[in-house]
C-alpha cells in the first residue's frame, strides 16, 4: 500500500486502520506495520492510496 501525494492528510485512513500503520503529520504515510488489508483504501475520500503495482 502507499498514499500519494493527493493525500490531504484529513486521517480517516489513520481511523480505520486495523494496526494503526499509518501516520499523519500533514500528509499520512504507511509505516511498516502495515499489513495490506486495504481497509484504508477504502476510506479515503480522494482515493489517494494505492496497492503496489496500481
Amino acid at each position: 500500500m502507499r498514499i500519494e501525494s493527493s493525500c490531504v492528510g484529513c486521517g480517516q485512513c489513520k481511523v480505520f486502520c486495523p494496526v494503526d500503520a499509518i501516520e499523519t503529520c500533514g500528509i499520512s504515510t504507511i509505516t511498516d506495520s502495515c499489513i495490506e488489508c486495504g481497509k484504508c483504501k477504502g476510506y479515503c475520500p480522494i482515493g489517494a492510496i494505492k496497492e503496489d503495482g496500481e
